[in-house]
């Protein structure tokens, strides 16, 4: 091996090493974000026109389909580590389609707070619509992140560059991917119980 050789190496083996902390750094820097979020949600909380409402139903229906994503790609990442290349495929592509019906139902949410009458901006619009609608955004926008990333992961699979042993794509991906989950149920039980 010549020395160019050793240098592309060890930068490959750098990258990987700092992969996971990058990552990490990048999801606490998004906890700081929505902890800022959901705070002036509280501190607007005391405003005279302030309006409490009910969670659309769709929000339920969207936590189950978002739970579920997240146990199917724990399924795909265990069968991956057993080298189930197939089964670990299916629940990847599962995980995906899940997680595209998850964005579905938070339109249909957005819907049924429309029907009901509130809106996130202009007239019929409040405070308290705002951020939920706002800040319920915010989070598809980081799930969308997530899709994109699920179908890099799955493109991947399916072109055999996981396996048991080199796995670091598919874990930054889940990684990030249970980030979201997680970010979601906190905010479906914040909202819940926050009103």
């Amino acid at each position: 091996m010549n020395r160019k050789q050793e240098v592309d190496l060890e930068l490959k083996e750098a990258r990987k090493k700092s992969a996971k902390p990058m990552l990490w750094i990048s999801l606490i820097s998004m906890v700081m974000f929505f902890a800022g979020l959901t705070s002036a949600y509280v501190i607007s909380r005391k405003r005279e026109d302030w309006v409490a409402f009910d969670l659309p139903d769709a929000f339920y229906t969207s936590t189950a389909l978002i739970i579920a994503s997240s146990i199917s790609l724990f399924l795909s990442w265990r069968f991956l580590k057993r080298e189930q290349r197939s089964l670990s495929i299916i629940t990847l592509a599962i995980t995906l389609v899940l997680g595209i019906a998850f964005v579905w139902y938070q339109y249909i949410g957005f819907e049924q707070l429309k029907s009901a009458g509130l809106y996130f901006t202009g007239k019929g619009s409040t405070v308290s619509t705002s951020f939920l609608l706002g800040i319920t955004l915010m989070h598809i926008l980081h799930l969308a992140a997530g899709i994109i990333v699920l179908i890099i992961v799955l493109s991947n699979h399916l072109r055999n560059k996981y396996t048991s042993k080199n796995m670091l794509g598919f874990e930054l991906g889940a990684i990030f991917w249970h980030f979201v989950d997680v970010l979601w149920i906190y905010l479906f039980f914040f909202f819940y119980f926050i009103r």
